[in-house]
């Protein structure tokens, strides 16, 4: 969430930037301004009335030791009244900061200078393109490949689950297994540390990395235990300092995680969710940091260089594109979207996300360091995909189709692999 001085300060700056996301309703902001009025003044009158009787309880005391117990006894009445109003104050100041905190869960962030604005993914600006998309006629769309050689199962996953919950079978399992291995071993000779997390989360955490109170529909839930299936490594990993004040010395933190993930995809249908294009359930290995304030834009650039990176490895020509502020989403100040050219349907496919969130989660989180003067300061967040797994093994089996049928397994893989072709 955004800070509440922040918006105090800057209310028109913080509703054009509601705007400029698409977000209509800038009028909670003059709600929270209205219910952090009445809190701030609540605090002042509570804050008096505290030490009025901290100012009597001492008199009490003077009058006690003195033999005056008629005096004392009346300051004691006048006390007694003043505790039951203290109680009504406090239980209103209760009342108010839920009112204000539940406000600021409302309000998007703020997207930073650098971000173009505009309302669709048309306003999405080209950032940087890498290798010749291949547009052979011949080549046919993953789909029609993974069901000729048997490679994925949709319609027994749709017996055994649903729609959207495959079975990969044979070589396409072992491609699965090959592109996590090498995800995650790159990701650690680049300094990330490697975890395993917990697959279901609480509320607290889905807050804190701000899957609600906005993307309550895309997420899969167990009410009877109250938690939810993670629709990414993003909210345990980045969930895994909450409430903690770390050392400055510490930072940068860098995290990855592989996981699979689960999301409803509430509302997506068409020509778009053909084969791996959309699925219910998928596999991805996540990359987290926690930085320095001043440094969290350099980290973002260099998480994007390093998604990019094991495109070029793996020899997929790709697109990287800074999003507007319509097509951002509501926790982000910047991301960078990369997307896979797709030879058999002729488009491009997003496989990462390269998003800086400032401040915005570590404040729900209350994750903070520690300053060299002992105060403390909340840091910044950032994640990425590095990478999703089914548009990239969609864009595997097309780029790299042979006319015979088979399937040329990209070089970096075939140590995992164990072969140089997935023969038909």
């Amino acid at each position: 969430m955004l800070d509440v001085t922040f918006i105090r300060e800057n209310p028109e700056e913080v509703k054009q930037a509601m705007r400029n996301k698409g977000e209509d309703n800038v009028e909670v902001v003059n709600e929270l301004l209205n219910v952090d009025e009445q809190w701030r003044s609540m605090v002042e009158e509570t804050d008096k009335l505290r030490s009025e009787s901290n100012t009597k309880a001492k008199k009490i005391g003077q009058l006690m030791g003195q033999g005056k117990k008629e005096e004392a006894q009346d300051i004691i009445d006048y006390t007694s009244k003043l505790k039951e109003d203290i109680q009504e104050k406090e239980d209103r100041l209760r009342s108010l900061k839920k009112a204000r905190e539940e406000l600021l869960l409302q309000i998007p962030n703020v997207p930073h200078k650098s971000v173009p604005v505009g309302k669709t993914e048309d306003d999405n600006e080209v950032f940087k393109t890498w290798g010749e998309p291949n547009e052979e006629d011949w080549r046919k769309p993953h789909w029609e490949l993974v069901e000729e050689q048997g490679l994925l199962d949709f319609e027994r996953g749709a017996k055994v689950t649903g729609a959207g919950f495959p079975f990969y079978v044979g070589a396409m399992a072992k491609l699965q297994r090959a592109l996590i291995n090498y995800f995650l071993n790159k990701a650690s000779e680049e300094g990330y540390t490697e975890i395993q997390v917990p697959y279901f989360v609480n509320e607290d955490s889905a807050r804190g990395t701000g899957q609600i109170p906005d993307k309550e529909d895309m997420m899969y839930e167990v009410p009877r235990d109250d938690f939810f299936l993670i629709p990414t490594a993003e909210v345990p990993v980045t969930n895994f300092h909450r409430d903690e004040i770390l050392d400055s010395d510490e930072l940068p933190i860098y995290y990855t995680a592989y996981t699979p993930c689960w999301r409803r995809e509430a509302g997506s249908y068409g020509k778009d969710v053909r084969g791996l294009n959309r699925l219910h359930q998928f596999d991805k290995v996540e990359l987290v940091k926690i930085v320095h304030p001043d440094m969290a834009y350099d980290e973002l650039e260099s998480l994007r260089e390093y998604a990019e990176s094991l495109l070029e490895e793996l020899n997929i020509p790709y697109r990287t594109l800074l999003m507007c502020t319509g097509d951002m989403g509501f926790t982000q100040t910047k991301k960078y979207d990369l997307e896979v050219w797709s030879p058999g349907q002729q488009r491009w496919l997003e496989v990462s996300s390269c998003s800086n969130f400032g401040s915005f989660q570590a404040r729900r989180m209350m994750l903070r360091r520690r300053k060299e003067n002992g105060d403390t300061e909340i840091v910044h967040t950032l994640n990425g995909s590095g990478l999703a797994l089914p548009r990239v093994v969609a864009a595997i089996l097309e780029i790299n189709q042979q006319q015979d049928g088979s399937i040329k397994v990209p070089e970096v893989l075939q140590p995992f692999m164990g072969t140089d072709v997935i023969k038909p």
